[in-house]
């Protein structure tokens, strides 16, 4: 009856958070447009859908995703972890027996940026309005390969234990550099692909390894060591997803100049 109870503050808890957005959808509709709710017995029944869904997304993120996040990042520093016993050696001096863990930090980035719904949605509207001309996957996975990136890079940060400051500081210099070269259609996109990527599916995964991995190192503080991986998750893409426009323009201009070459 446990799981019950819990189950049920957690829906309390969900339903107190969400009526706000409600009734503010719900006065605008009824007192600003003065018009009345299009199928109302639909609406409730999406509402009673996302109260669910939303509840059976919290519990399980504390029942499985959290854990399941610190205890691979418990197995992946066991090895590492002997060669500081005692103190007798500085994780940061050690930094290359983390090998597995930047690879797994690598690999779950990717993966949960590629199955990130707001990515998707992103992707399809992009593709969409810019007349098939954007590949949607193209642009999935060149936000993936800087999520991946940047949670790896991340992750050598922790084990290190240099300043979160100085990477997001180099970070957007970098894209404040390319926002001058690259093609200008794709710049606010960039911007915006560095947001959806900090969404349901990526975020709870990150944030677990980057806790367990601070709080199985000694030397690292969870709360200073811990956070900051989304930050990273957050800033790669907007880098990686402007290069690839880059690269895409670069060899559509080889393509274009090519003819007059052989001519």
């Amino acid at each position: 009856m446990a799981w019950l109870t819990e189950m049920a503050a957690v829906l309390a808890d969900t339903v107190f958070d969400v009526l706000p957005i409600l009734a503010v959808l719900v006065f605008f509709q009824l007192f600003v447009l003065r018009e009345k709710l299009a199928n109302p017995r639909r609406i409730a029944i999406g509402f009673l859908y996302v109260l669910v869904g939303l509840t059976l997304f919290l519990v399980g993120l504390e029942k499985a995703l959290f854990p399941l996040g610190e205890v691979m990042a418990a197995q992946l520093t066991a090895d590492a972890m002997e060669g500081v016993v005692q103190g007798a050696a500085d994780p940061a001096s050690l930094w290359q027996r983390y090998f597995w863990v930047y690879v797994f930090a690598a690999a779950i980035g990717f993966a949960t940026t590629v199955a990130e719904p707001a990515l998707l949605a992103v992707a399809l509207k992009a593709s969409e309005v810019s007349g098939q001309s954007l590949n949607p996957w193209g642009l999935r996975i060149a936000v993936a390969i800087g999520v991946a990136i940047g949670v790896a890079l991340g992750t050598f940060r922790i084990v290190t234990g240099t300043p979160l400051p100085y990477y997001i500081i180099a970070g957007y210099i970098v894209v404040i550099g390319q926002t001058f070269v690259a093609p200008r259609a794709i710049i606010p996109l960039a911007y915006d692909s560095g947001g959806v990527t900090t969404s349901t599916v990526t975020v709870p995964l990150i944030t677990a390894l980057g806790l367990g991995l601070a709080s199985t190192i000694p030397g690292r503080s969870p709360i200073i060591d811990g956070f900051g991986l989304i930050a990273f998750a957050s800033l790669f893409p907007m880098i990686t997803v402007m290069a690839y426009a880059q690269i895409t323009q670069f060899r559509a201009q080889r393509r274009s100049r090519r003819p007059e070459e052989d001519s």
